[in-house]
């Protein structure tokens, strides 16, 4: 294990239960970020939602329904849901619901060539 991943290691098991669920939830999105540009054209692959589905599952699933989709530009309005879920207490199913909302919106100004594309 190299000296960073030990360090990261480290400070997230100083973390709270609820912290460490923040910071997991905020690793995996920053993760989905990093995979390659899609074609501009892609549209939408919808996929259903799970009955028993967290808010990072939701998360996943979003990316993979509009992977065209710039990560950088919906992270501070999904950020803000999971840490009103996380450190709130917000029911997930609400902040399911709202990041739908959140990725359906990014994805008509995107198709619009708006500020979310």
């Amino acid at each position: 294990m190299n000296p960073e991943d030990k360090r990261l290691l480290r400070a997230f098991k100083r973390l709270r239960e609820e912290d460490r669920a923040m910071l997991l939830a905020f690793a995996e999105f920053l993760e989905t970020r990093a995979r390659p540009a899609v074609p501009e054209a892609m549209q939408p692959q919808p996929l259903p939602r799970p009955e028993r589905e967290t808010v990072v599952g939701a998360i996943k699933r979003l990316s993979a329904t509009f992977p065209m989709l710039d990560r950088a530009k919906l992270l501070n309005e999904t950020s803000v849901l999971v840490t009103q879920h996380v450190m709130r207490g917000r029911d997930a199913l609400e902040v399911i619901e709202e990041l739908e909302v959140l990725f359906q919106r990014h994805y008509e100004e995107h198709t619009r060539g708006g500020s979310s594309s």
